[in-house]
Protein backbone atom coordinates (compact mmCIF):
# COMPACT_ATOMS: atom_id res chain seq x y z
CA UNK A 1 0.00 0.00 0.00
CA UNK A 2 1.07 3.24 -1.12
CA UNK A 3 0.66 6.70 0.27
CA UNK A 4 0.35 9.46 -2.08
CA UNK A 5 0.42 12.67 -1.87
CA UNK A 6 -3.64 13.25 -1.64
CA UNK A 7 -4.02 10.96 1.17
CA UNK A 8 -1.51 12.69 2.82
CA UNK A 9 -4.44 15.20 4.45
CA UNK A 10 -3.37 18.07 6.14
CA UNK A 11 0.14 17.60 6.77
CA UNK A 12 2.62 19.58 5.89
CA UNK A 13 5.07 17.91 3.72
CA UNK A 14 8.97 17.77 4.03
CA UNK A 15 11.26 18.71 0.93
CA UNK A 16 13.93 16.50 1.39
CA UNK A 17 17.44 16.60 -1.16
CA UNK A 18 20.08 14.29 -1.62
CA UNK A 19 23.87 14.94 -1.11
CA UNK A 20 26.33 13.09 -3.07
CA UNK A 21 29.99 13.84 -1.80
CA UNK A 22 32.90 12.27 -3.77
CA UNK A 23 35.97 11.85 -1.21
CA UNK A 24 39.30 11.23 -1.01
CA UNK A 25 39.24 7.68 0.98
CA UNK A 26 41.87 9.16 3.84
CA UNK A 27 39.19 11.93 4.65
CA UNK A 28 36.02 9.63 4.80
CA UNK A 29 36.54 8.87 8.80
CA UNK A 30 36.57 12.28 9.59
CA UNK A 31 33.66 13.53 7.34
CA UNK A 32 31.43 10.45 8.75
CA UNK A 33 32.16 11.65 12.11
CA UNK A 34 31.33 15.08 11.71
CA UNK A 35 27.81 13.87 9.81
CA UNK A 36 27.37 11.92 13.17
CA UNK A 37 27.75 15.03 15.58
CA UNK A 38 24.99 16.66 13.28
CA UNK A 39 22.35 13.92 13.74
CA UNK A 40 22.62 12.55 10.08
CA UNK A 41 19.92 9.83 10.77
CA UNK A 42 21.61 7.66 7.70
CA UNK A 43 23.95 7.56 4.98
CA UNK A 44 25.83 5.12 2.22
CA UNK A 45 29.19 4.16 1.26
CA UNK A 46 30.39 3.08 -2.12
CA UNK A 47 33.97 3.11 -3.14
CA UNK A 48 34.42 4.62 -6.48
CA UNK A 49 37.14 5.08 -8.97
CA UNK A 50 37.35 7.72 -11.47
CA UNK A 51 39.27 10.49 -12.79
CA UNK A 52 38.30 14.40 -12.71
CA UNK A 53 40.21 17.44 -11.97
CA UNK A 54 42.88 14.87 -11.02
CA UNK A 55 44.08 12.22 -13.04
CA UNK A 56 46.38 9.25 -12.01
CA UNK A 57 48.72 9.48 -15.19
CA UNK A 58 50.58 6.31 -14.03
CA UNK A 59 47.50 4.29 -14.06
CA UNK A 60 46.09 3.14 -17.54
CA UNK A 61 43.14 4.28 -17.13
CA UNK A 62 43.50 7.49 -14.93
CA UNK A 63 41.11 6.26 -12.11
CA UNK A 64 41.69 7.28 -8.75
CA UNK A 65 39.93 5.34 -5.74
CA UNK A 66 37.44 7.91 -3.66
CA UNK A 67 34.48 7.15 -1.89
CA UNK A 68 31.04 8.23 -2.33
CA UNK A 69 28.69 9.45 0.21
CA UNK A 70 24.94 9.58 -0.16
CA UNK A 71 22.28 10.79 1.81
CA UNK A 72 18.77 11.98 1.68
CA UNK A 73 18.32 14.60 3.99
CA UNK A 74 15.77 17.37 4.94
CA UNK A 75 16.03 20.74 2.69
CA UNK A 76 16.61 23.01 5.59
CA UNK A 77 19.69 21.22 6.28
CA UNK A 78 21.51 20.99 3.68
CA UNK A 79 23.83 24.10 3.40
CA UNK A 80 25.15 22.62 7.54
CA UNK A 81 26.03 19.33 6.18
CA UNK A 82 27.57 20.57 3.09
CA UNK A 83 29.88 23.04 5.01
CA UNK A 84 30.47 20.28 7.14
CA UNK A 85 31.73 17.84 4.70
CA UNK A 86 33.84 20.29 2.63
CA UNK A 87 35.49 21.22 5.86
CA UNK A 88 36.46 17.84 6.43
CA UNK A 89 37.10 16.58 2.95
CA UNK A 90 39.14 19.52 2.34
CA UNK A 91 42.77 19.18 1.84
CA UNK A 92 44.11 21.94 -0.76
CA UNK A 93 45.12 19.48 -3.01
CA UNK A 94 43.54 18.66 -6.38
CA UNK A 95 41.42 15.46 -6.27
CA UNK A 96 39.65 16.57 -2.74
CA UNK A 97 36.53 15.50 -4.40
CA UNK A 98 32.99 17.37 -5.33
CA UNK A 99 29.42 17.68 -3.04
CA UNK A 100 26.50 17.71 -5.50
CA UNK A 101 22.63 18.80 -4.13
CA UNK A 102 19.68 17.15 -5.66
CA UNK A 103 15.84 17.56 -5.11
CA UNK A 104 14.44 14.09 -4.59
CA UNK A 105 10.69 14.71 -5.66
CA UNK A 106 9.40 11.57 -3.85
CA UNK A 107 10.95 9.51 -0.88
CA UNK A 108 9.61 5.89 0.41
CA UNK A 109 10.06 3.41 2.68
CA UNK A 110 10.44 0.56 1.36
CA UNK A 111 9.71 -1.89 4.49
CA UNK A 112 6.48 0.13 5.22
CA UNK A 113 5.21 1.68 1.88
CA UNK A 114 5.01 5.00 3.28
CA UNK A 115 6.04 8.27 1.62
CA UNK A 116 8.59 9.95 4.19
CA UNK A 117 7.06 12.94 5.84
CA UNK A 118 9.79 13.70 8.02
CA UNK A 119 13.23 14.16 9.43
CA UNK A 120 13.84 10.40 10.01
CA UNK A 121 14.89 8.84 6.67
Amino acid sequence: MFLHEAELGQEEKVTFRKVTAIIRTDRTQYVLERLKVLGVPGMSLTRVKGYGEYMDFYSTDWCVSHVRVEMFVQAARVDDIVHAIMDEAHTGVAGDGIVAVLPVERLYHIRTGEESRNIEV
